[in-house]
């Protein structure tokens, strides 16, 4: 595996884990003492399922993609059965299984990018030609979105649509088509952030949070207080203020906040370029494989990429205020079970392509 692995990006992966538990032992010193101990458990979990993905052969992927999509739908179409789904804060997002509860729209990321990953390795040379066979995939693709704003779950809809949209571009999707398709795509998403009186409201607090400080703009403010006080290298790790009750979700989507006013606008600076290296390993090993012939490898790579990528910029941007809030984890770094576990699967299938190299 040595030999084969991309040690940087292993390495950067591993480092991020690491200073994840650091900042959720911070961030939730204040709550529940389970908190860490439950996050240790999940990072568990999740070591053994990038072990997982390891032993895998990309082939066995590869033929299941069909079921993969089916999975998806089946997944996120039980979470709205009354008595299956769970709703927290107005949003059935959640199957309680007991010991665990599942987040149906973390699952479907992960085999949605499989299907897609399969579908482009076969028909990405016809695909130049003949874009119409792309209507398939996007009706498989619409209903999977459709049932993520039911939920509501509207930031794993935009993840997943701009990363399907980015792999259509990457297999030679014509223009004459993509960007149709991408005005379509905006379209319905302004319609989406306006068409509930609660994500309009959070538009507005967007614009001008401190007019509701204590209001709707209450968790923005406090964030963006967080970042004040960190300045240029924080108050020291574990010194933090806002996680003390003020900050909500300090833990899990505004971790980053509670990072910039420990460890300042150096930390997080340094975070943000150990994602983008990180992002950047994984593209070129995509890069590599489409090079070597591997396709579903490639492009499997460059949507866990794009998808990781996406994820952090957008939840990087809600902390920082530069984006409307979305609850969208930090990955590998916020706490959260699923999203844990699905984002160290996918640099399990990373790795595992490129252990292939190419001849998957």
């Amino acid at each position: 595996m040595s030999a084969a692995v991309d040690r940087p990006l292993l390495f950067a992966w591993l480092f991020t884990l690491a200073f994840g538990l650091v900042m959720v032992a911070s961030a939730s010193v204040a709550m529940d003492r389970d908190f860490l101990p439950r996050h240790g458990a999940y990072l568990g979990v999740a070591l053994a399922a990038f072990l997982a993905m390891l032993a895998i052969p990309l082939a066995v992927w590869r033929r299941c993609r069909h079921l993969a999509w089916i999975a998806a739908l089946v997944l996120c179409a039980a979470v709205l059965v009354p008595g299956v789904g769970q709703t927290v804060n107005g949003a059935t997002r959640w199957i309680d299984l007991g010991i665990v509860t599942l987040q149906p729209s973390e699952a479907a990321r992960l085999f949605l990018l499989v299907y897609l990953a399969g579908f482009l390795a076969r028909y990405d040379d016809a695909l130049k030609d003949d874009s119409r066979l792309m209507v398939g995939p996007l009706v498989v693709l619409g209903v999977i979105l459709a049932l993520l704003v039911a939920e509501p779950d509207i930031g794993s809809v935009v993840v997943l649509g701009c990363t399907a949209g980015a792999l259509l571009f990457l297999a030679g999707m014509r223009l004459r088509y993509f960007i149709p398709l991408v005005l379509v795509g905006a379209a319905l998403f302004s319609f989406l952030a306006i068409a509930q009186p609660y994500r309009l409201e959070r538009l507005i607090t967007f614009t001008d949070p401190w007019a509701t400080a204590y209001g709707s703009g209450y968790q923005l403010v406090q964030a963006l207080i967080a970042f004040g006080r960190g300045e240029l290298f924080g108050l020291g790790l574990g010194a933090g203020i806002q996680k003390l009750y003020y900050l909500p979700e300090a833990h899990n989507d505004f971790i980053f906040a509670v990072i910039a006013e420990e460890l300042g606008l150096a930390g997080a600076l340094a975070l943000l370029g150990l994602f983008s290296f990180l992002v950047y390993r994984i593209l070129a090993a995509g890069k590599g494989l489409l090079e070597r012939g591997g396709k579903f490898g490639g492009y499997l790579c460059y949507g866990v990429g794009i998808m990781l990528g996406v994820q952090a910029l957008i939840n990087l941007g809600v902390s920082s205020g530069i984006l409307p809030t979305k609850g969208l984890t930090l990955p590998f770094v916020s706490y959260g079970g699923n999203s844990l576990i699905v984002c160290c699967t996918l640099i399990g299938l990373v790795c595992r392509a490129q252990l292939e190299e190419g001849k998957a």
